[in-house]
């Protein structure tokens, strides 16, 4: 791309030649180091630099084509030419770190940031489980009477999970019920048969309740007074 860079310099220079004459003669090649600079960094635009101060004075300085003659315009070259290139390629290399200096401070702050709120978000999920813990633990002494059963639900599982436990009222459930409430049971209203005192079965209103806990979620059902 350097290379690149120094031919486009010279063509464009050969080209305005009949226009410009000796005139500005190290313009186009310290455009070109800057421009090599911003994409490339420092080495590139300073090999451009000196080569292209070899190329205007080889060209574009009368004797045009010859090197063996040194007067005046090529000292004005030789000084003017590297000093304003090097000033603007200075320039542009300090605005180019203090760039990538505040991309990595932006990185860096973004990515704590991220830490952050994962933390964040860790806390507030400790925090619901255990204010669910909290919940589960005064419901199960409050309704002990009135739960039918308790089933773990397994996350990876579709449905839950089949591990349940028993109820206060699980041996008055209907077996069929059971069966069916053990295959998908989910949060809600549900009716069960749960047998009387004169030996029938009849159907109750029970309500299903999710819990999330440390040790997981759990499904209870109970029976609503």
């Amino acid at each position: 791309m350097s290379a690149l860079a120094l031919c486009v310099a010279s063509g464009v220079r050969l080209a305005l030649h009949p226009f410009l004459g000796p005139v500005m003669p190290g313009v186009a090649f310290c455009i070109a180091a800057a421009m090599v600079e911003y994409f490339f960094g420092l080495i590139p635009s300073l090999t451009v630099m000196l080569l292209g101060l070899g190329i205007a004075d080889f060209l574009f300085v009368p004797p045009y084509g010859q090197i063996a003659v040194i007067d005046r315009a090529d000292i004005m070259l030789a000084i003017s030419y590297p000093l304003v290139t090097l000033s603007t390629i200075t320039l542009i290399e300090r605005l180019r770190r203090s760039q990538f200096s505040t991309e990595l401070i932006a990185a860096v702050a973004l990515s704590r940031y991220e830490m952050l709120l994962r933390a964040d978000n860790e806390r507030a999920l400790s925090r619901r489980a255990v204010d669910e813990t909290h919940r589960l633990v005064r419901h199960l002494p409050h309704y002990h009477d009135a739960i039918i059963l308790l089933q773990a639900v397994e996350r990876s599982a579709e449905h839950g999970a089949n591990e349940m436990a028993p109820g206060r009222l699980f041996a008055n459930a209907h077996p069929d019920d059971i069966k069916r409430l053990q295959r998908g049971l989910q949060p809600g209203r549900h009716r069960v048969r749960m047998a009387s005192g004169d030996g029938m079965h009849r159907l109750v209103e029970c309500i299903c309740e999710r819990f999330t806990t440390h040790a997981g979620e759990f499904l209870i059902l109970r029976r609503i007074d």
